[in-house]
């Protein structure tokens, strides 16, 4: 798979529920939600929380209230908590919108 194939062919953050959702050539549509993004945050904040065994617990009505794109790596995500310091690369937001199944989201909490 090259790494155009990585990315999505559509982004657009659904100001309404606060989800993002990504267009795949391969996975159509999938959605994901504030709580799930901001749980698998991967900045040098959250990934400390986790190696003390603190992971990220958003609240349930955590919402996406912005996206930036950072060239052609990802996108910056703004998140309603204040939480803005982490960077989704494509691949991983790729990773992310392949656990997520059919379109159905699971649980954001990581067991």
């Amino acid at each position: 798979m090259s790494t155009r194939e990585l990315w999505p062919q559509q982004v657009m953050l659904h100001a309404r529920s606060g989800a993002l959702a990504l267009g795949w050539a391969d996975l159509g549509e999938q959605l994901l939600s504030g709580p799930r993004l901001r749980a698998a945050c991967r900045c040098a904040g959250c990934e400390q929380g986790r190696r003390h065994g603190q992971p990220p617990q958003p609240d349930a009505a955590v919402r996406l209230e912005r996206i930036d794109p950072v060239g052609e790596f990802g996108l910056q995500l703004h998140f309603s908590d204040g939480h803005e310091r982490g960077l989704f690369p494509w691949a991983y937001l790729r990773e992310l919108a392949l656990e997520t199944g059919n379109g159905i989201e699971r649980t954001f909490v990581d067991k």
